[in-house]
């Protein structure tokens, strides 16, 4: 197995995609570490050779590649990040707050962004798409805090980050109604705070991109 070793200048290589929800994440983590990296932007339609290397199980973006050594995944590559750079933690130190972090971000990717994602264009998929984000709503309500991760911004706070912007873009461009203030009034609350973060607005793309991006994928919703 290759050992990582630290250099007195860290080569960091993200090879990702504008617009991406995942390679946001990735860049969100870098940038909150103050990590200098090169960004690679990807052909989807034609992938590098690099990226194909790189990322050969999944052939996806992103894929991050730190002194020459790929990781891939978004979440296992903010694990990575968080190892090997102490400077500001994004996951937990206590055990079990580390766990219950890890289960939210899946939990995310699992369950919340396929349920939105299957109500665009899908306007009687959107109740249902409502019902996993009850449970964000419920353990923002619990922590009382002003992010996932307490008062910083965290695993679950980068991972949610679809919930922050995208869905947004995705409401305007569809006509429809996912997150509202009335239903969901602390997990609204949480969403102005995380995009209104430096870090933040400095990973996310242009938002008109993405509301014409959904109205050519999708349609305005009847």
């Amino acid at each position: 197995m290759k050992s990582v070793h630290r250099k007195m200048t860290d080569e960091v290589k993200l090879y990702g995609f504008p617009g991406s929800p995942f390679g946001c994440r990735v860049e969100t983590a870098l940038k909150l570490k103050g990590i200098k990296y090169e960004f690679i932007q990807e052909d989807l339609s034609n992938k590098s050779a690099d990226l194909l290397k790189y990322n050969p199980v999944h052939k996806k973006i992103p894929v991050l590649v730190h002194n020459g050594n790929p990781i891939a995944e978004s979440v296992v590559i903010i694990e990575y990040i968080d190892d090997i750079w102490k400077e500001v933690p994004i996951l937990p130190q206590d055990a079990y707050e580390k766990a219950q972090a890890r289960f939210w971000a899946k939990f995310i990717d699992d369950k919340c962004i396929p349920a939105i994602y299957n109500s665009y264009g899908n306007v009687e998929a959107v109740a249902e798409a409502t019902e996993p984000l009850q449970f964000l709503e419920n353990e923002l309500n619990v922590k009382g805090k002003k992010f996932f991760g307490g008062d910083n911004i965290g695993l679950v706070d980068i991972c949610a980050c679809y919930m922050a912007f995208w869905v947004g873009a995705a409401e305007e461009a569809l006509g429809i109604k996912i997150m509202t203030k009335e239903k969901f009034p602390k997990l609204k609350k949480w969403c102005d705070s995380y995009i209104n973060c430096q870090v933040v607005k400095d990973s996310l793309p242009p938002r008109e991109s993405l509301v014409a991006y959904y109205k050519w994928r999708f349609g305005k919703a009847e």
